[in-house]
């Protein structure tokens, strides 16, 4: 049976000392420097099915509310307004657009291609009824804006009977 070369202390704590936890380092890195290497390779080489998919993206949302509306934003940049498709009911808001790609890069020229292109939409149920009439949707520096008044509930609509 070998030798423990442990001090007592790093036998009882399962720790170990410096001079190994060095090796152990460097045999780490080397290890992952091997990994990178073949992943860097396997996406040169390797089409990655995601990019090239006509799915749709879902859209980030922050959605709040305010005492008199609920409000949605949304990052779309490089999108115009009229390639943006708002759908709202009273429970309901339905964002669609597309982000059109500008040009290809492709091969040794391209490091990072992390940009989503493409389709891309979002249904939100909304935690209260709106009047979807009286929504209204901005863009602002690549910024969706879109403010949905909230349904009164409490209010009480009188009827005027009228006779025949």
């Amino acid at each position: 049976m070998p030798k423990d070369n442990r001090s007592f202390f790093e036998r009882l704590t399962g720790s170990i000392n410096a001079e190994e936890d060095d090796k152990m380092i460097e045999e780490e890195k080397d290890e992952s420097f091997r990994r990178e290497a073949v992943v860097g390779q396997k996406l040169k080489t390797a089409k990655t099915d995601w990019m090239s998919e006509d799915e749709e993206g879902q859209l980030a949302v922050d959605m709040f509310q305010t005492p008199d509306e609920i409000i949605i934003k949304s990052v779309v940049a490089g999108v115009k307004p009229d390639e943006i498709d708002v759908s709202i009911t009273q429970d309901m808001v339905t964002i669609r657009g597309r982000r059109q790609k500008q040009h290809e890069i492709e091969g040794d020229n391209c490091f990072y291609q992390e940009l989503y292109w493409g389709g891309f939409s979002r249904s939100i149920l909304l935690p209260q009824e709106v009047d979807s009439e009286a929504a209204e949707a901005t863009i602002k520096n690549g910024l969706l804006t879109v403010k949905l008044p909230k349904l009164d509930k409490n209010r009480i609509q009188k009827v005027k009977v009228k006779n025949e």
